[in-house]
Order: C-alpha cells, then sequence, then structure tokens
C-alpha cells in the first residue's frame, strides 16, 4: 500500500464485491463524508452501516481508526450479523477492523428491520445536549415537529453487550429515530439518503432547541392539534420519501470538493 502524507492509498476493492456492493460503499462512503462535512462527526467515533443489496445479514461499516474525512467506498469493511468480518481491504500494517460497541447497536437494528438500508448514529454536541435535558426534544419549531414521536432509550453505559440490543430495538420501534438518553442519536433510512437526510435534520431540531433554550425567555408552544398535522405531513405516503431529491446534489457537492470517496 503505498502512502502518502496525510492520505491513506488502499486497494480497491470494487473488483471483489458485485455492482450492487458497490454502489451501496460509494454512498455510504459519501455519506460519512457528509457527516463530517455539515458538523456531526466525533473523529473516529460513531459509524454508519449500510446493508449489502442481495446478501442477507451482510452490512458495511467503517474501519475503526479511520476519520470520518477521509472514508472511501473501499475502505469499508463487510461483516455478518455475528459481527465476522466478510470481507476487508489491505490496510497493510494498520490492520483496521471494527468497533464492538457499533457492530452490537448496527447489526441489532439492521437484523430487526429489514426495511433499514442504512443506520446512522453521531455523538454531536446537540444531540448530546439534548439527550440530557429531562424533557428530550421539544416540538418548537417545524424541523422538529417532524420528530414529534421519537423514541428514547435510557443510558446502560458504552454499549458493548448484546443483552441491551432487546430494549434499544423496543424504544426504536417503527420509527426513524430514537434519542440515546446521555448519549446521542441514531436514525434509519430506507436508503442511505433517506438516514442522511433523517439526521441532518434531527441536528437542525437540537440546535435550535439549544439556541432557543439558551435565551433564557418564555418558549412559544403550539397547540397539540397543529403539531399533530404537521407531523403527519412528514410521514410516509403524504410526500415523496427523503433524499430521493437531496441525494443526487449532495454527491455533487461532495464531487466538487473531493472526489475521492468514490476510491
Amino acid at each position: 500500500m503505498t502512502q502518502q502524507p496525510g492520505v491513506l492509498r488502499i486497494p480497491s476493492m470494487k473488483e471483489r464485491c458485485s455492482e450492487a456492493e458497490w454502489q451501496a460503499r460509494v454512498d455510504l462512503a459519501a455519506c460519512y463524508r457528509l457527516v463530517d462535512l455539515y458538523g456531526m462527526s466525533d473523529m473516529m467515533a460513531n459509524h454508519i452501516s449500510s446493508h449489502v443489496p442481495g446478501e442477507k445479514g451482510a452490512f458495511l461499516i467503517n474501519p475503526y481508526g479511520m476519520m470520518y474525512e477521509e472514508i472511501t467506498a473501499s475502505c469499508l469493511i463487510k461483516v455478518d450479523q455475528d459481527g465476522n468480518i466478510l470481507s476487508k481491504p489491505d490496510f497493510g500494517e494498520l490492520d483496521y477492523g471494527i468497533n464492538k460497541a457499533g457492530y452490537v447497536i448496527h447489526s441489532a437494528v439492521h437484523a430487526a428491520r429489514p426495511d433499514v438500508a442504512c443506520v446512522i448514529h453521531t455523538h454531536s454536541w446537540a444531540s448530546m445536549a439534548v439527550s440530557s435535558l429531562e424533557c428530550g426534544l421539544l416540538p418548537l419549531t417545524q424541523t422538529a415537529m417532524r420528530f414529534l414521536k421519537i423514541g428514547y432509550h435510557d443510558y446502560q453505559g458504552v454499549v458493548l453487550n448484546t443483552e441491551e440490543q432487546a430494549s434499544l430495538l423496543a424504544d426504536l420501534g417503527e420509527s426513524e429515530a430514537v434519542i440515546f438518553r446521555n448519549h446521542g442519536a441514531l436514525v434509519v433510512g430506507r436508503r442511505v439518503g433517506e438516514a442522511f437526510n433523517w439526521m441532518h435534520r434531527l441536528e437542525l431540531a437540537c440546535r435550535a432547541q439549544i439556541g432557543a433554550m439558551s435565551c433564557n425567555t418564555p418558549l412559544k408552544a403550539v397547540p397539540q392539534h397543529i403539531l399533530e398535522e404537521t407531523w403527519n405531513n412528514y410521514q410516509p405516503g403524504t410526500r415523496r420519501p427523503y433524499g430521493l431529491m437531496e441525494w443526487p446534489a449532495l454527491l455533487r457537492k461532495l464531487d466538487r470538493m473531493d472526489p475521492g470517496f468514490r476510491d
């Protein structure tokens, strides 16, 4: 593996996977770059995963040790539901593997929710702040009303024990998002672009709430029936799926900045 200062040169995995898997890799690598670009990454902590189309139980996840800003399609590691590595590139002497906490969380969601293609978990400052508030996420803005029925998962320590998977899944339910109390946030999507859309909006909702609460003035509440109507406008069947319009534009944005995520 040839290296340049500040850049990892990883052998391409394109010829070692199906066309569908390669596309999933490109989209997932793009999502890592975008999560970093929009200020939601935590160096090399946290994870974003994608199922592998046509391979039941297999999903892609980041190598533990690489920053979000340097993730590429080829560096992603394919694992099964038991945490076995199915394929990974030659990282040379670095020999990156996967983070157990990431595997415990993401494998549980992929196994229980076959409708889910992508899972995003973050420790952004805003989601961590809201996760520590007794009130949780408040429907103060139209963006936040999208998450009117968001789930909550109580903190049980670093997620290393598979026994926590059952309660995590129960708290997520069939929804798109869950707040991990005193921890952060998690969203899911039927496509990578949809999941990114959910997380981006959840992040904006959290930032807006922290900003409003910091003003130390009364908060303006919205009538419950308006909240319900607004929430319903964001549900499947009432609008186009999230990410369909935005994702191609976001990929073009990345291509203008640095197309290296496609390698």
